[in-house]
């Protein structure tokens, strides 16, 4: 499919004259970054947005901002630990009411020593994807009585260059590589997106896209001299975007199309770039605006949804 919006457009350009009023929000990370990019854009349009972060607190300021902006949607934090699944059945407890659009917002990326959760889970498969699946298939009831919900997952390019390693997904036998962990968190979140089929006719829609290059928390595990040595920091530390990169606004636009744009009705497992949706290239061909072979697969989704059905099972 294609839309009329371009790669620098910004989440206030796609969501202009969309009304949400009455439709229900939540946004995982979205305290900051395109996170917080795509809270603001959402309840512009009078959509009510919960934030799920670790910490509600550091949501306040962007709560009272949006508090203070006339016509808003109300917007409120909760607390969230995606790689901790006792927080996340706290949460989808916790929740009331129907759901309709939930974006899978909040990540990690490249941590540079290999961590585990409690479950004995890889720290950035376990929070960028396991953790949003457990979220997505606690809340499904929620989801179901909208008649109309949509799930956004953001995901990487990163993903092309790391199929998921079914054999080893959490580097129990292989030597960890930060990267490779990273991709394969992004590639299942691709997958989660094509897996998802099977609620289309609860009428849920699970799209997936790339918010593009963003300097953003994200990074914040890359080192100072990974960071000098990609063109994107100064030798005195500070942060120099280049030029192919995206404002937090302009890479949360990606998100706010998949969530409220008329032309993703009954679209459902699909990868999007740069506002478009992305032309499929063979596995490990790394070409910026495309989505690796190996994402889409169906085989491999469906495989990939039993894993995650069965480990994540409260």
């Amino acid at each position: 499919m294609v839309t009329p919006f371009s790669r620098d457009a910004s989440a206030a350009e796609v969501i202009e004259g969309i009304d949400l009023t009455g439709r229900r929000a939540l946004v995982t990370g979205g305290a900051s970054g395109i996170g917080a990019e795509t809270v603001r854009a959402l309840a512009s349009a009078g959509a009510e947005v919960t934030i799920a972060t670790r910490r509600p607190e550091t949501a306040d300021s962007l709560i009272r901002e949006i508090t203070d902006a006339q016509g808003a949607g109300s917007v409120t934090a909760a607390a969230l630990d995606l790689s901790d699944l006792a927080s996340v059945e706290a949460f989808t407890r916790a929740w009331h009411g129907s759901l309709d659009l939930l974006v899978a917002n909040a990540g990690i990326m490249a941590l540079p020593q290999k961590e585990v959760t409690r479950e004995g889970w890889e720290l950035q498969l376990a929070t960028n994807f396991l953790g949003h699946f457990a979220l997505a298939t606690a809340l499904h009831g929620a989801l179901a009585k909208s008649g109309a919900a949509r799930i956004v997952v953001v995901s990487s390019g990163a993903h092309r260059q790391a199929p998921f390693n079914f054999d080893d997904p959490h580097f129990e036998r292989r030597s960890y590589n930060p990267w490779e962990a990273y991709g394969q968190s992004k590639t299942a979140g691709v997958l989660f997106a094509v897996g998802a089929r099977r609620w289309a006719t609860d009428g849920i829609t699970v799209n997936a896209l790339n918010p593009g290059y963003i300097l953003t928390n994200l990074q914040r595990h890359i080192d100072d001299a990974t960071m000098q040595s990609l063109g994107v920091m100064d030798a005195e530390g500070n942060l120099t975007p280049l030029s192919y990169y995206k404002t937090p606004t302009q890479g949360a636009a990606n998100s706010v199309l998949l969530a409220t744009s008329r032309l993703l009705d009954g679209i459902t497992g699909r990868y999007f770039e740069d506002n478009q949706e992305a032309p499929v290239v063979a596995d490990h061909a790394n070409i910026p605006g495309s989505v690796a072979a190996h994402a889409l697969d169906l085989e491999s989704a469906d495989r990939l949804w039993q894993y995650a059905a069965d480990v994540t099972r409260f």
